[in-house]
């Protein structure tokens, strides 16, 4: 496995800018043009990628199962329709996948999708430059299996899954390709400001110790920026989360999706972490140049010294400004007994050129 590869246009990798996918899902609300257009704001807000998800609902949802549980759970709880009804809207069909692709294309943003159907894959794989597994899938080890086959970029969504769940999938996806983008997720799509307690970032540390060698990433259901910018300074650098124009529209992904200003905000708030984050190598930095002067003591004499004084602790002070040339305080004892070989006037610099 390795963590620097392209996905698209992008290369991804600890060392390059986070890979920001938009996952316009079921908010094109059965209009391929509202998905164009979609596409095309989502890269002025800065995107690298949209994300679509492919399914016909018979083949990702049983509307036996979920009658069969007594009540519609969760976000599912507020929709009007049933499950297989609100799945059957959100459906994809496998027609607009052109379209979308060059859409995509023409907006500078990279296409790819979740397939949800194993007979879509041949299909899709024509026009993707990756796959999404989603989390609910993270069990079903043929779909990954299949889909790694193809040689694109595989990202691994883990929401509610156990580590032996994701080392599972990880361990199928591994065998068939070298090219994985691990990613932390919560599959609580209420929106509710409680599920901040329930994100977990810290697994990422976790993936990072247990799979040295692959990608991290976050796929994200809260609002604003906040999880985002923990996951990159975890070191995540592939970031999905749900994008609509309108939070307000009827549909199941729209109340917990971003619009195209907290979009824009979220990116531009991740370049400047990006930038504040830097290198782990601790040095004194370009533009502390002159501070690193005005700040640092030098020693200094407290008093007027004539030629030949004998220095002694009383005979230095330290004090700002340190030039270049000036001694810090830890170089006292390179002073201390020595004689002076030329008149200093009070709070002049003592180097080691005045001793002898």
């Amino acid at each position: 496995m390795r963590n620097e590869f392209k996905i698209g246009r992008k290369t991804v990798g600890p060392n390059h800018p986070t890979y920001f996918i938009v996952d316009i899902a079921a908010n094109h609300d059965g209009d391929l043009q509202r998905a164009i257009d979609l596409i095309h704001l989502a890269a002025e807000a800065g995107a690298d990628a949209a994300k679509f998800q492919n399914f016909l609902a018979p083949t990702i949802v049983s509307d036996y199962g979920f009658k069969a549980l007594g009540g519609q759970l969760s976000h599912q709880s507020k929709w009007s329709k049933s499950v297989f009804e609100v799945y059957q809207d959100a459906s994809l069909p496998i027609e607009w996948t052109v379209p979308l692709k060059e859409a995509c294309h023409s907006a500078g943003i990279d296409y790819f999708t979740a397939p949800y159907d194993l007979d879509l894959l041949p299909v899709l794989a024509e026009h993707v430059c990756a796959w999404k597994v989603g989390s609910g899938d993270i069990t079903w080890i043929e779909n990954i299996e299949a889909m790694a086959r193809f040689g694109f970029p595989v990202l691994i969504a883990t929401g509610a899954s156990t580590l032996e769940d994701v080392k599972r999938a990880v361990d199928a996806a591994a065998a068939h390709t070298d090219d994985l983008v691990l990613m932390q997720c919560n599959t609580n799509y209420t929106g509710s400001d409680s599920n901040f307690e329930h994100i977990a970032l810290n697994v990422l540390k976790t993936y990072a110790e247990a799979y040295p060698d692959i990608l991290l990433g976050l796929s994200d259901h809260t609002h604003g920026p906040a999880t985002v910018l923990g996951a990159v300074a975890m070191g995540a650098r592939v970031i999905e989360k749900h994008f609509t124009d309108d939070q307000t529209r009827n549909g199941p992904d729209h109340p917990f999706s971003i619009d195209p200003a907290g979009w824009r905000e979220m990116v531009d708030r991740t370049r400047e972490l990006e930038l504040a984050l830097g290198s782990a190598e601790k040095v004194i930095m370009g533009n502390e140049s002159e501070t690193v002067v005005l700040q640092r003591r030098g020693i200094r004499a407290s008093r007027a010294l004539s030629a030949g004084t004998v220095l002694s602790d009383k005979d230095l002070v330290y004090l700002r400004p340190c030039p270049e040339d000036a001694l810090p305080p830890y170089r006292k004892d390179e002073l201390l007994g020595k004689s002076l070989t030329r008149d200093l006037p009070e709070g002049d610099c003592v180097r080691l050129s005045d001793v002898g």
